[in-house]
């Protein structure tokens, strides 16, 4: 009988979906721990750093968790219509 196993990456760091904002940002989640808003790419790499995390890939599942978009999906998928 062949056994076949489902790999789940569990990663330290996890990017939340775009909240809107001005400007619109994604909640940073470390070892399951809000630790707080990134705009940029770069606040994520900072708050890693400031976690003792060294990351090399950010495409590496087993690094980080993108959730609701990439890398580099920072912006809603629809603004919000402004009320008159």
């Amino acid at each position: 009988m062949t056994e076949s196993y489902l790999y789940m990456a569990h990663p330290r760091i996890t990017v939340l979906g775009v909240q809107p904002g001005h400007p619109p940002f994604r909640i940073v989640e470390i070892d399951g721990e809000v630790v707080g808003k990134a705009k940029t790419v770069t606040d994520v790499l900072d708050a890693a750093a400031m976690a003792g995390i060294t990351v090399h890939d950010l495409d590496d599942p087993d690094t980080v968790r993108w959730v609701g978009g990439d890398k580099f999906t920072w912006k809603p998928d629809k603004e919000p219509t402004p009320r008159p």
